[in-house]
């Protein structure tokens, strides 16, 4: 029997990239959306060419009811949940002078507290099954803070609370408990910037390039696998040294 990956946020990006790196490890894959769209249906073939399952389930992580609808339906059609990676994210950047207070709100709303929806309605099947495996994705803006991000760099930093609290909390059931640090990696919300302001953040970087997606799926596998069944409750950076 398959093991059972569910990673939220997984349309495109980051998200997309850990889910098929999964679905090529034998894992059965579950990915929640908000709208149908073409890039789900990118997403769902994608993962399906490596002999997997993937459940695609409705739901927004910023609404409670929405996440416990998701994970009644993955257990439903899987029975179990072997590991959650927590992805869902958005940013609205700007100086906090010019910030509106929705576009605080609604970071918050999805990168935290959508962190603790799913993760509050997945963890009492993984108390039963005394085994399991939560990965959060926060960023490396949580822990150095970054101008015009208070809003993405709070919501980061909680996760990282979040993720050392709840290592304490579930470590005796086996669960264990992680956090994922991006720095700059190349994505559809680094698309946006200008190639010299690229150029110049690959040349802050002590490996002198910005990541890829592949690089941190390969971090969240590895959190997912015996490999690490000693390690919890870790912030680690994947950022090319960028905060060392």
């Amino acid at each position: 029997m398959n093991k059972v990956a569910f990673i939220t946020g997984a349309t495109r990006g980051i998200g997309k990239q850990i889910a098929i790196t999964f679905a090529r490890e034998g894992y059965d894959i579950a990915i929640n959306y908000r709208k149908e769209n073409e890039e789900l249906e990118n997403a769902k073939r994608e993962i399906e060419e490596n002999n997997v399952k993937c459940l695609t389930v409705q739901g927004d992580v910023s609404n409670f009811e929405d996440c416990e609808r998701c994970v009644y339906e993955i257990i439903k059609e899987y029975g179990k949940i072997d590991v959650l990676v927590n992805n869902a994210g958005i940013t609205k950047d700007t100086l906090l002078m010019r910030m509106k207070k929705e576009d605080f709100e609604s970071v918050i709303d999805i990168n935290l507290v959508g962190t603790f929806n799913v993760t509050k309605n997945v963890i009492s099947h993984m108390m039963k099954a005394r085994s399991g495996r939560i990965i959060n994705i926060s960023s490396v803006v949580g822990v150095s803070g970054n101008a015009g991000q208070t809003n993405y760099s709070a919501s980061k930093a909680g996760i990282i609370g979040f993720t050392k609290s709840l290592a304490k909390e579930v470590g005796s059931r086996g669960i264990l408990v992680n956090a994922v640090a991006p720095g700059f990696i190349e994505t559809q919300m680094t698309d946006v910037l200008k190639d010299e302001i690229k150029e110049e953040i690959a040349k802050s970087i002590p490996v002198k390039r910005m990541g890829v997606a592949q690089d941190v799926a390969n971090v969240v596998k590895f959190l997912a696998s015996d490999d690490s069944s000693y390690i919890t409750g870790q912030v680690i950076n994947v950022d090319g040294g960028m905060l060392m």
